[in-house]
């Protein structure tokens, strides 16, 4: 199983492209979250909260209506919905702050696009005490407005971010100015398997439970491993999460679904492994939409949380060396995948979710026999409901 070097590199994807202010301040994370990651107080505190209080584990959930739909397949859906908060994000946001405690940090500062990540974090804050301060494009807080409205009555600060595409890239580079100016005191919760060293890696770890739990649950109901896996990718904490556990079972394939958009040619998607090059965006290496100059695209999707320019460095080094498999949903084939799974088993998903059920009828007509699948059901549908009513 890879796991990056002493810098944080997959391959050649990853690192720390930071200012130099950061660096001590990395280095000491780095060192905080290896000891901590042996430290078996810290982890029996960390899965109390993840059992007690965010509700793990979560349900392996046999989809038996959408199964016969799609004939070919066994479907199996991993209920990160049913997280409090909603969404996987809760996962990640209480190991961080578990780690920004032990680093005697007091003011929370995150960045969020879809707004689940940052209602997890403003969750977290809340539950232990902590300032809170969540950057937020102007173009997100429109579309998510009960997310925001959510983060405010959690006692969080939302701040609007008008620069640039005014969605998530641009909140994370507000979110980095502020670390790099208040760094004494404050901790930056990331939320995706994004950004400089170690946070890919501390994210992956927080985020693992998905797959260490699916693993468990599909060998007790099936007796042996699935055929595939599938999640949406954007920065790719989800997907991640469900792959890592699954990386030396070569009998699995792994399957990560990018946000089209309004289709590829159309230059409007958020499709970087699909369509981007290796860059240098938010402090790591890894596949990005540029121009020829080096300049970030702007990124598009209907799903807040996918429309990203960028992804995670460790999923661009699983497709450089061929262990995952990385396709494309776009805008219309999502919206049609949240009305198939609403429809078909009563549960409403995520944006960013449907992305990976819109998938699932593309690879039924792949597959030479009946197979069986995990999908990660990232997060539920609520937030998106008020946003896409016009367009169903």
């Amino acid at each position: 199983m890879k796991t990056p070097d002493q810098h944080g590199h997959f391959g050649e994807f990853g690192g720390q492209f930071v200012p130099e202010t950061l660096m001590a301040v990395l280095a000491q994370l780095q060192k905080e979250f290896s000891a901590l990651k042996s430290d078996k107080r810290f982890q029996r505190e960390f899965q109390f909260y993840l059992r007690e209080y965010a509700g793990r584990p979560t349900n392996l959930y046999l989809a038996d209506r959408l199964s016969r739909h799609l004939k070919r397949l066994k479907v199996y859906l991993k209920r990160e919905d049913l997280l409090h908060t909603g969404a996987h994000k809760i996962n990640n946001t209480l190991g961080q702050i578990l780690v920004a405690r032990r680093m005697g940090k007091t003011r929370i500062i995150a960045e969020t696009g879809a707004g689940q990540h940052g209602v997890a974090t403003a969750t977290a804050a809340a539950l232990f005490g902590l300032k809170c301060e969540v950057y937020m494009g102007t173009e997100d807080i429109e579309r998510q407005a009960l997310n925001v409205f959510r983060m405010k009555l959690l006692g969080a600060k939302v701040i609007p971010v008008a620069s640039g595409s005014r969605t998530l890239k641009d909140a994370m580079n507000e979110a980095i100015r502020d670390w790099v100016t208040n760094v004494r005191d404050t901790f930056y919760i990331i939320g995706s398997v994004a950004g400089p060293h170690p946070y890919p890696l501390m994210v992956r770890e927080f985020q693992s439970v998905i797959g260490k739990e699916a693993r468990r649950q599909f060998i007790k109901k099936e007796g042996r491993l699935p055929d595939y896996l599938l999640a949406c990718v954007g920065g790719g904490s989800n997907a991640m999460g469900l792959f890592h556990p699954f990386f030396n079972d070569r009998s699995v394939k792994i399957i990560g679904v990018e946000a089209a958009g309004h289709g590829l040619s159309s230059g409007q998607h958020s499709a970087a492994l699909a369509a981007g090059s290796p860059g240098v965006l938010h402090g790591s290496k890894s596949m990005l939409l540029q121009n020829a100059d080096g300049q970030v695209k702007i990124a598009h999707s209907v799903a807040a949380g996918l429309d990203y320019p960028g992804v995670g460095p460790e999923h661009s080094y699983y497709k450089q060396i061929g262990r995952a498999e990385y396709v494309s949903v776009n805008d219309r084939e999502a919206i049609e995948g949240l009305k198939l799974l609403s429809r078909a088993e009563g549960i409403i998903p995520a944006l960013e979710s449907s992305h990976a059920i819109a998938y699932l009828s593309k690879l039924a007509r792949r597959v030479k026999r009946r197979a069986t699948v995990i999908v990660c059901l990232s997060g539920r549908g609520d937030k998106d409901v008020a946003a896409i009513r016009e367009l169903i």
